[in-house]
């Protein structure tokens, strides 16, 4: 079987599925597992994700949607020649990822048509039922059935350790920082699991737009800053942007309960949102030990004194999230 995914969660199940090598087509942000960059190309994003600002992203987005362009390019003469069996994609965001009917109009005249799988899921069930959708689709039943509950014992074994928390802070999650909008979807979902009371967003819905005044309104405990498709280095590249006015008022700056995560663990729906939401619950309980940070994954705010400092100093208050060193102080300080 030939397999086009044109979304990078389709191929990180694929992938977990066994079924690398046979895909045959991805698209540009498909970078995991790394073979998957090996895969020919078939899509891209015609927004800079990587060095425009948020608010210059952001605009660039609601031009696109209001002329009607899209945000993407697709090769279709390559999707033609190939001739897969079996296409992922989606039909649940706009801003980078091919859409469905593209794909549906591209395959028209195909001849064998091949099946054409969308994924939309909105809550971590559904991702673990497209893990199983997909797994079906391939012919690789039991695998997808092994996956998922490899996947939801890991949940249920996390349950049990952060059981032994002794808080359950409230959570704010940043999608997006300019506007900032509180992540939506499954991510509150991951932040419950991790032992966290997510605030400003609800499971299953879309992220919201909002303004940092009514942040500062919720004042959360936790502040995560996990833009779609950045980096950690690339979202802190934007702090001097976000780190002005209402941001030096929140308590989750002020004691220093700030961090900056990939979204590579929470933006894509697939077998990895199940790291993201240990690697959350590492962050929310430092006591406990939940789990090892992936390196360049989780940078936290390490302010050294109350005053703020100027917009274009903030990236040297952040540093790489040290496990052993924040646990031990944590213990040392419930201690004292």
């Amino acid at each position: 079987m030939k397999i086009c995914s044109l979304l990078a969660s389709g191929t990180e199940m694929l992938f977990a599925l066994g079924l690398g090598e046979q895909v045959i087509g991805v698209t540009e942000y498909c970078n995991y597992p790394p073979g998957a960059k090996s895969r020919p190309v078939v899509s891209r994003g015609v927004i800079d994700i990587y060095h425009m600002t948020a608010k210059e992203v952001d605009d660039k987005v609601q031009a696109l949607a209001k002329s009607g362009s899209p945000a993407y390019t697709f090769d279709i003469e390559w999707l033609r020649q190939a001739k897969p069996d079996l296409i992922l994609t989606q039909d649940m965001c706009k801003s980078c990822d091919l859409e469905a009917k593209d794909v549906f109009c591209a395959i028209e005249k195909m001849e064998p048509r091949p099946r054409v799988l969308v994924l939309n899921p909105r809550r971590l069930s559904d991702i673990f039922f497209n893990i199983g959708r997909a797994a079906d689709a391939a012919g690789v039943h039991e695998r997808g059935a092994l996956l998922v509950q490899e996947l939801q014992g890991r949940i249920d074994s996390l349950r049990k350790k952060i059981s032994r928390g002794k808080t359950r802070p409230r959570v704010v999650f940043l999608e997006w920082t300019d506007p900032p909008s509180p992540a939506g979807d499954w991510i509150p979902e991951q932040i419950a699991e991790a032992g966290g009371m997510a605030e400003l967003s609800k499971p299953g819905v879309p992220p919201a737009r909002l303004n940092w005044q009514a942040i500062e309104e919720c004042d959360p405990d936790i502040m995560i800053i996990g833009p779609c498709s950045h980096t950690t280095y690339r979202s802190l590249k934007e702090m001097p942007n976000v780190a002005r006015d209402a941001w030096w008022r929140l308590e989750a700056v002020k004691s220093c309960n700030t961090y900056i995560v990939s979204s590579e663990y929470f933006d894509r729906p697939g077998p990895r949102v199940v790291d993201g939401i240990e690697i959350l619950a590492q962050i929310i309980h430092p006591e406990l030990d939940i789990c090892d940070i992936p390196p360049n994954s989780v940078l936290k705010l390490e302010q050294t004194g109350a005053a703020p400092v100027r917009p274009e100093e903030i990236m040297n208050l952040f540093r790489p999230y040290n496990r052993d060193q924040i646990r031990r102080r944590t213990i040392l300080e419930a201690s004292a």
